[in-house]
């Protein structure tokens, strides 16, 4: 289920569908001392919607290639989608692994 269809479900009035997402939806730490840009898109290209705050955790709920990023983790192109519309280099966030930890963005 898409964060797009997670908000439709919940704009329906189905708030346990929307619960059980948000439950079964792993968070992550962003790099230490960090506080990362937002893009609209997965690229330097997107604008910045936001910036979080140091300390913060993300969700990943799906992840894309995009452009190429040097951060705190290392070099990649994997974008994280926080939210709809949103989204963070993976560089910057501390997953665990080199390459994909959720299933890829439709």
């Amino acid at each position: 289920m898409s964060v797009e269809h997670a908000q439709e479900a919940g704009s329906n009035g189905e708030d346990a569908a929307v619960t059980a997402l948000a439950a079964s939806v792993a968070t992550y730490a962003v790099a230490p001392g960090v506080r990362l840009n937002v893009r609209s898109g997965p690229g330097t290209n997107y604008s910045i919607t936001r910036t979080l705050p140091e300390g913060t955790r993300v969700p990943i709920f799906c992840q894309t290639p995009g452009t190429t990023v040097s951060g705190y983790y290392g070099t990649s192109n994997i974008w994280d989608n926080i939210d709809n519309g949103e989204y963070v280099s993976d560089t910057y966030v501390h997953t665990g692994s080199d390459g994909y930890v959720a299933d890829r963005c439709s």
